[in-house]
Formats: structure tokens, C-alpha cells, sequence
């Protein structure tokens, strides 16, 4: 028998606020400026949940070429840097319906929370929306080394919480990061629709459709 749920772990991107789309403006930029490449929603979909550098590579797959280390390591700073601009001036009206309510129902149940992002840009965002406070810990992509479908963010989000990862849940809209949380021996809350995301425990559009009920009944 499962054991009840005790550890709540967000991904950032697309669960929590929506900076998916400043990352894809940022790659479509650097997309057409440097590789001159239409770079789609459709092409944006390989990025989910994946880390910078493997994004790049990904970038560079397409376009069919292969860059010195320098020119790689530059273009991804300056992918980086667009995508911060954006995000410096998100204000805390982007965070996603009903996500800020859900993690505050969830710590008034006792339960405990912590972010689990690839993006190093995690603490900006979440100082900017104003939601940092509802987390116990925050795991990015400055703590870790390993991109998903790897479990190592995962897993460094419930020791960080003093939890085991069989009372942890997980809330991805990527499949690379539920990959990632089965791989780690947790549970899963999908966001997003049942064509699009496989190997979850629980699916819904948002938040704004998870009940604190529901995940203790996992």
C-alpha cells in the first residue's frame, strides 16, 4: 500500500507561473538571428523541462551544425540574458490560476513544499511573483547537475526536505520531468491533457483542479 503523501514538489515552468513563453520568445530570437531558423511552438515542445544546455544542443540539432565551445557557451548566455529581461518585469498577476491557493492549501494541511526546477533563473522568478515564501526549499538548476528525465533534482528536493521519495508527489507539465519523478520512485500530478503526457498518478489542466483531498487519497 502507498504511503500518504507528505512532501509536495513543484516544477516551476508551466505548473506554477508561465515563463515558458518568455524562454520560447528568448529561443525563437536566437533561433532566427543566429541559425536562421523558424523555431515553432511545435519545435518548443523538445524544450520542456530541459536544462539550457541541453536546449542548445537540441537548437543545434536542428540547424543541422556543430559549434565551437565558445560560440555555444556565448549563444546560450545570450539566450539567457533575453530571457531575463523578459522575466524582470513579471509581476505577481503571472503567477497560474489557482496555483498560489493550492500550495497554500497544502502547507495549511501540514504538508511540506519545495520547488524542483532546470532553470537557473528560478530564485529571480519567484522573487518577482512574490511566491517564494510558500516554499521549504528550492532546488534549480544551480544546485544540480543532471537535467531531467534524471530523478537527481527530484531526489535532492525530498532529502532537502527530510523526506523519503515514496511521500513525495511531484507537479510536472513535462514528460521529461515525469520521467524524472518515476525514476525517483514518486508519485505524479500531470499538468496538462492526457494526449500530450504519459506515466503520471493524477492529470489536470492546473492547479486550479487539484484538491489537497485528492492528493492525500493517492
Amino acid at each position: 500500500m502507498s504511503k500518504q503523501p507528505q512532501g509536495m514538489i513543484f516544477d516551476l515552468d508551466g505548473v506554477l507561473v508561465d515563463t515558458a513563453k518568455y524562454h520560447y520568445l528568448a529561443w525563437r530570437r536566437l533561433a532566427a538571428e543566429r541559425f536562421d531558423l523558424d523555431f515553432t511552438p511545435e519545435d518548443n515542445e523538445q524544450f520542456k523541462g530541459v536544462n539550457r544546455v541541453a536546449c542548445m544542443n537540441i537548437l543545434c540539432k536542428m540547424a543541422g551544425v556543430t559549434l565551437p565551445a565558445e560560440e555555444f557557451d556565448a549563444l546560450a548566455t545570450k539566450k539567457n540574458n533575453w530571457y531575463i529581461e523578459y522575466v524582470k518585469q513579471m509581476t505577481p498577476d503571472e503567477v497560474l490560476p489557482g496555483a498560489r491557493e493550492f500550495v497554500q492549501a497544502c502547507r495549511g494541511a501540514g504538508l511540506k513544499t519545495a520547488i524542483a526546477s532546470a532553470s537557473k533563473n528560478c530564485a529571480l522568478v519567484l522573487e518577482r511573483t512574490g511566491i517564494a515564501p510558500l516554499f521549504d526549499e528550492v532546488v534549480d538548476g544551480t544546485s544540480v547537475t543532471r537535467a531531467k528525465p534524471d530523478p537527481e533534482v527530484f531526489v535532492t528536493a525530498a532529502n532537502r526536505l527530510g523526506l523519503p521519495c515514496d511521500v513525495c508527489v511531484v507537479f510536472e507539465d513535462a514528460q521529461a520531468g515525469l520521467d524524472g519523478a518515476a525514476a525517483g520512485g514518486m508519485r505524479s500530478v500531470a499538468i496538462g491533457k492526457p494526449e500530450d503526457l504519459t506515466g503520471y498518478t493524477l492529470i489536470a489542466p492546473s492547479l486550479a483542479q487539484v484538491s489537497v483531498e485528492q492528493i492525500k487519497a493517492m
